[in-house]
């Protein structure tokens, strides 16, 4: 795509971004009452904004023009958190985290797909120097410890012994093929001869000979063409792919070089302008700086004279901390500041009138309003209504409303035909540059005007200069401290005289900080759940899907630590929890957080602190290490592995040397010490969360996802998926409908284990002549215990007692009762009319 066309695209997204702003300001106005129109509401704006963000994201990724990148970086931010505003709102709104949009994705006639939220690739793009760098210490410091990942192909060492009987087998079995091979040849040989001899006497006519030759084509070629056709009817009704769907198109390998070449472009693009940016202010240093002082200087002398004749005294010239002369003439000539001063004046002595009349009218009521009170009787109380449904203030509008007002000034109707590279333009920078340029020069031209208003005091009206007024400042400062005194001591750094380099090397050598795996979240393989509105229309909680966890992850994991801007300003999310059975990706999810973000990971799992940092002055000095670098390197993910260990009800026998619950009376604390500008994310996994004290459990994870095993739709994409990345061919001998049926229950994490041992290179070798088949796979999972539907409903009663939980089956329970309260009603009248 050329620039023009991304150009166009980012031009269509600001007008659906402007039209639903409009919308959402006149809905927000209209008071609701009624939780379902509520919660339609929502959604659409919510679902309408997904679709804004993905358009946005993708033009921010390819457009080059360096001006145009900053605002629409900033409008992308802002719908970034107001999709996370929605999200927040939709949650309080129905009480729960998983939500469906079966009916609102029909009437705006969009695919589930559309609904995915999409991952900003300037997350790593613009970290992808500083993530790398990182990445080469992790892996010098590993090394030089031993503690680097073990390698899939490294060699064991093994006996001398061992190894010639190795070879001594191999070759026996390599004679006893080929002797098996050339026993065979011989076999077949005397079988072709005994066959001609027979066929020799029977088939003596050529005739007959010929006519049986042509019955044994014909039917081979009317089956191969039957199949043919089959293949060509299941492909024409979209019941299987065409032939070559797998396959990477040409115009694939064309569009990606092409984005390459455009990052490259943006790269350099942006360059130039960050030179130009200096070289522009210079020259208008030399140009303009001159004529700008004396404008200033002239500017402010007026000023002074102006109030002498009207005051008669000088004005006090303001402070540098206040803007110093910048707070009087912010975009303001002399003249109006006078007519400002006059103005302000009269309304001082008008707010003093009213004042006065307003006192004395509220004592009159007040003492009315107290004889009503001793002579009325007590009112009854009046009856509950229903509360009008009233959203929170959103931080992102504003955000997004000055993006939108500031492309329509600047981008919507200028002409760029002399721009076709798309690069910076110099005019705008000068603008930009002129007034960081006026304000550099107003500090100077203050600190001369201060020392001029002082002569002219001295001259004309012998004023001595009245001193700064250094009482107040003292109060202010006295109560200041009185006021640090209040809040409490300052956290102390027990590391001050250490480098970030060195505490980073301590925890990568204590194994407290790991390595995270490459692993992306679209590897989440999962489908989405077509049926949740039909499940919840008929009173039944369904079971989330994958890509509803792959969402939730996005949402309250990725986007808030990849961008600063909508970590400061969304609802924030300080924790949270990944409960569910073993085997369905938990594990992989964090890592998956770390590779999205490139951020660090800090392992305080019981099992891996357990003996390091001993006593309670060691694990303070353990958690200020990890929190310090967590800080300093930000963005950061703390996972703590078995999490229900550090809540247990009763520690095991067992586990009691390793000190399971250490960090439990710390975490409360550390996360109260988290502000908005900490880019740390605690990440707890859990599979058996029943183990675990649920109050305190439930105090410092804010956000808790049930991860389910997978269901029917889920499972038919993984078999496909899995089988295609490790290599296998999908043919019609293998029915994947059947397999997934077959192996309900089974985890990701078994079904990748399972693919692995049969998929092994000598049986993917085989695939030309022995296609793969369900049966291969169904019995190497014959030895494997699946998830149970008893287990599943074990996790459902646990999360139903989460205050989440509990809020979610009070409002069914609530909202039903209410319904057959009406239902009841409505029979007593009709009763009532029979009569």
């Amino acid at each position: 795509m050329s620039n023009l066309m991304y150009n166009k695209m980012w031009h269509q997204t600001q007008e659906a971004l402007n039209s639903l702003l409009d919308k959402e300001s006149q809905k927000m106005t209209e008071p609701q009452r009624n939780k379902v129109i509520v919660f339609h509401m929502l959604a659409t704006f919510y679902i309408k904004y997904v679709q804004i963000f993905r358009n946005m994201e993708n033009v921010y990724d390819q457009i080059v023009h360096p001006q145009k990148r900053m605002l629409i970086r900033k409008i992308l931010d802002g719908v970034m958190g107001r999709v996370l505003e929605l999200k927040n709102e939709m949650v309080e709104l129905e009480m729960t985290e998983f939500h469906y949009f079966d009916d609102i994705l029909q009437d705006l006639k969009l695919s589930p797909q559309q609904l995915d939220v999409p991952i900003p690739r300037y997350f790593l793009k613009e970290r992808l120097e500083v993530i790398r760098g990182r990445e080469k210490i992790l892996a010098r410091i590993l090394t030089e410890c031993g503690l680097n990942l073990p390698d899939k192909y490294a060699m064991k060492s093994i006996a001398l012994e061992e190894a010639v009987k190795l070879i001594q087998i191999a070759e026996r079995a390599r004679q006893g093929r080929l002797r098996a091979l050339f026993m065979k040849q011989i076999f077949l040989q005397e079988c072709r001869a005994r066959e001609m001899k027979l066929l020799g006497q029977r088939l003596s006519d050529t005739s007959m000979a010929a006519l049986q030759i042509q019955k044994v084509w014909r039917g081979f070629y009317q089956c191969k063409k039957t199949v043919k056709e089959r293949e060509e009817e299941m492909v024409f009704l979209g019941m299987k792919p065409p032939p070559l769907f797998n396959q990477v198109s040409d115009a694939v390998v064309q569009s990606e070089q092409v984005s390459n070449l455009r990052n490259e472009v943006q790269l350099k693009h942006e360059q130039n302008y960050q030179e130009a940016l200096i070289n522009i202010k210079e020259d208008l240093r030399m140009l303009e700086g001159p004529d700008i002082k004396e404008h200033l200087q002239d500017q402010i002398r007026q000023w002074f004279i102006e109030c002498r004749n009207l005051t008669g005294t000088f004005p006090e010239y303001p402070n540098e901390e206040d803007g110093g002369s910048a707070l009087i003439f912010s975009n303001k000539t002399p003249e109006q500041v006078i007519e400002d001063i006059i103005a302000t004046q009269e309304e001082e002595e008008k707010l003093k009138k009213k004042k006065k009349k307003e006192d004395k009218e509220s004592k009159a009521k007040k003492g009315k309003k107290e004889k009503e009170k001793k002579s009325s009787p007590k009112e009854k109380p009046m009856k509950e209504e229903d509360e009008e449904w009233k959203m929170s203030p959103s931080l992102f509008l504003e955000l997004m409303e000055e993006g939108n007002s500031l492309y329509k000034d600047m981008w919507m109707n200028k002409d760029e035909s002399w721009n076709f590279p798309q690069d910076y333009d110099p005019e705008l920078i000068k603008e930009e540059k002129r007034k960081e340029l006026e304000t550099e020069i107003r500090v100077q031209v203050d600190e001369l005007m201060r020392q001029e208003l002082k002569n002219l005091k001295l001259a004309v009206n012998r004023e001595m200069e009245i001193p700064p007024r250094a009482k107040k400042g003292k109060k202010q400062n006295k109560g200041r401290k009185g006021r640090k005194g209040k809040r409490g001591k300052k956290e102390k750094d027990l590391t001050a005289d250490r480098t970030i380099e060195s505490l980073y090397q301590e925890l990568v050598e204590e194994g407290l900080l790991i390595q995270a795996l490459k692993v992306n979240l679209s590897d989440y393989i999962g489908e989405y759940s077509y049926l949740g509105t039909t499940l919840r229309q008929v009173a039944i909680e369904p079971m989330p899907s994958l890509l509803d966890v792959r969402q939730l992850i996005t949402l309250y994991g990725i986007l808030p630590l990849g961008s600063a801007e909508v970590h400061e300003r969304a609802p924030l999310v300080k924790s949270l929890l990944l409960a569910g059975p073993p085997g369905v990706g938990k594990k992989m999810l964090v890592h998956a957080i770390c590779t999205e973000t490139g951020a660090n990971l800090f392992n305080l799992s019981s099992s891996n602190i357990a003996g390091k940092y001993p006593g309670k002055t060691g694990l303070q000095m353990m958690i200020h290490l990890v929190f310090k670098v967590a800080r300093q390197l930000q963005p950061s993910v703390v996972w703590i592995q078995d999490t229900e260990k550090t809540f247990y009800k009763k520690v095991p026998q067992a586990e009691k040397r390793n000190e399971p619950k250490r960090l439990k009376r710390y975490l409360p604390k550390l996360l109260k010490l988290l502000k908005p500008d900490d880019r740390i994310l605690i990440v707890g996994t859990t599979h058996r969360p029943f183990d675990a004290e649920l109050q305190p459990f439930c105090r410092v994870y804010q956000k808790i996802i049930l991860v389910p095993r997978p269901d029917y739709a889920s499972r038919y994409v993984l078999w496909k998926q899995i089988i295609l990345r490790h290599g296998g061919e999908l043919t019609n001998a293998l029915n994947i409908s059947c397999l997934s049926k077959v192996t309900d229950g089974f985890t990701q994490g078994q079904i990748v284990q399972v693919v692995k041992e049969v998929l092994t290179e000598r049986r993917i070798r085989q695939q030309a002549n022995k296609p793969l088949t369900a049966i291969e796979f169904i019995t190497m999972m014959t030895n494997m215990n699946p998830v149970y539907r008893e287990e599943e409903e074990n996790f459902k009663n646990w999360y139903a007692k989460t205050p989440l939980g509990k809020k979610r089956v009070l409002s069914l329970t609530v909202g039903g009762n209410k319904e057959k309260e009406k239902d009841k009603g409505k029979k007593g009248k009709k009763g009532k009319k029979k009569k």
